[in-house]
C-alpha cells in the first residue's frame, strides 16, 4: 500500500488585504526527505511554512499531514515543531529545561524526560552542557539547543524558517553540515525556508523554487541547477548567463565556459574582449564583452594561476568556448 507523503498542499492560497502572498500552490514532501522551500524575500516560502505550521489559515486549498486534512487546526494539535532563526530559548531556563520543555508540557516522567533531554543533546553535540543558561553559549551553539529542542518530542516534521541566518558564514557553513546530519541520524521529514542558493543545493534531497506566489520548478538540486526551467531560476539558483543567439535564448553557467588560445574542436567559439577580472582566491571571474554582442561571465579555478597573471587578462582580447550540451534553451513565457 502506498504510504500517504508526509506533506501535501492542495491549491494553497494566501491573500492580505490585495496582495496575494500564495497563488494556489500544489506540493509533495515524502517522508524522511530534506525538502527545502528556496526564493528571493516576499516569493511567498515563509507563508507557505506558516500555513503548514499552523501559524497562518489558508484562505484557499488544503494542507494534509501524513493524509489528513489539518487545514483548520491550530499548531498545537498538528505534529510538526518549528525552528526559527532567533532560537526563541527561555533565557532564565537552563539548557535542559529549555530542550525538555515540550516534554515537560506534555506530562512526560522526570526519569523519562531526562534520558530523551540527554540524548537529544548528544544529537547536537553538545553534551554536558545541560547546565548552562542561554547566555553563556555561543550563537552556534544556541542554535543547536533551539534543535535539540525541535527533536526532542519526535515530531513528524520539523520546520526550518532560516535558521542559520544569524550565523557568520563560516559557523553557517559548518551548520550546513551538521543539519543534514541530524536530518539523515533522526530520519525526521525537514521542511527548510532559505533565500539562500548554496544552503539549498547543500542540504536539499529536492526544493521548490518560489517566486512571487507560485512554485517555478521542483527538482533535485543538480537537476534545478543544471537544467534551470526558466530564465528566473537560472539567475536565481546560483549565476548564471543568459544570451541570444539565431533568435534562441538559452543560459549557460560561468563554470562551463573555458579561456581558449583559439578555436578547439567540439566547441562552440567566441572572440571578446575581457572587461573585468575579479580575483577571489580559489577561482577569477572574468567579465567578457562578446563581439557578437552580449557579455559573459566566466568563472576559472586558480589551479596554478596567480593572482597578477590573472589581472593581466584585464582588456585582453580572448576566444571563449563552452559544449552545446552545457546550453539550456529558456522556454517562452508561458510555455510549459
Amino acid at each position: 500500500m502506498d504510504t500517504a507523503p508526509d506533506i501535501r498542499l492542495r491549491g494553497l492560497i494566501k491573500r492580505y488585504g490585495d496582495v496575494v502572498a500564495v497563488d494556489g500552490i500544489d506540493l509533495e514532501v515524502a517522508r524522511g526527505e530534506f525538502f527545502t522551500l528556496l526564493g528571493p524575500s516576499g516569493s511567498g516560502k515563509t507563508t507557505t511554512l506558516r500555513m503548514i505550521a499552523g501559524f497562518e489559515r489558508p484562505d484557499g486549498g488544503t494542507v494534509e499531514l501524513a493524509g489528513k486534512d489539518v487545514s483548520q487546526l491550530p499548531p498545537f494539535q498538528r505534529n510538526v515543531n518549528t525552528v526559527f532563526q532567533d532560537y526563541a530559548l527561555f533565557p532564565h531556563m537552563n539548557v535542559a529545561d529549555n530542550v525538555g520543555y515540550g516534554l515537560r508540557v506534555s506530562k512526560v516522567r522526570r526519569e523519562e524526560r531526562r534520558r530523551r533531554v540527554d540524548e537529544a543533546l548528544e544529537m547536537v553535540r553538545l553534551p554536558g552542557l545541560g547546565g548552562r543558561k542561554p547566555a553563556q553559549l555561543s550563537g552556534g551553539q544556541r542554535q543547536r539547543v533551539a534543535l535539540a529542542r525541535a527533536i526532542v518530542n519526535h515530531p513528524q516534521v520539523l520546520l526550518l524558517d532560516e535558521p542559520l541566518g544569524a550565523l557568520d558564514l563560516k559557523l553557517r557553513q559548518e551548520m550546513q553540515v551538521e543539519l543534514k546530519r541530524i536530518q539523515q541520524e533522526v530520519g525526521i521529514t525537514f521542511v527548510y525556508v532559505t533565500h539562500d542558493q548554496e544552503e539549498a543545493l547543500t542540504m536539499s534531497d529536492r526544493l521548490a523554487v518560489f517566486n512571487e506566489g507560485r512554485i517555478e520548478q521542483v527538482g533535485a538540486p543538480a537537476d534545478v541547477y543544471e537544467q534551470p526551467g526558466s530564465e528566473f531560476i537560472a539567475g536565481f539558483v546560483g549565476v548564471s548567463n543568459v544570451l541570444e543567439r539565431n533568435g534562441r535564448r538559452f543560459t549557460i553557467r560561468p563554470e562551463k565556459i573555458r579561456l581558449l588560445d583559439g578555436p578547439h574542436d567540439g566547441l562552440h567559439t567566441e572572440a571578446g574582449v575581457v572587461r573585468d577580472v575579479a580575483y577571489v582566491g580559489m577561482v577569477t571571474r572574468y567579465l567578457v564583452d562578446l563581439e557578437q554582442g552580449g557579455e559573459l561571465q566566466v568563472v576559472h579555478q586558480n589551479l596554478e594561476t596567480t593572482s597578477s597573471q590573472a589581472l593581466e587578462q584585464h582588456g585582453r582580447e580572448v576566444t571563449v568556448g563552452w559544449s552545446e550540451e552545457h546550453t539550456y534553451a529558456i522556454p517562452e513565457e508561458g510555455d510549459s
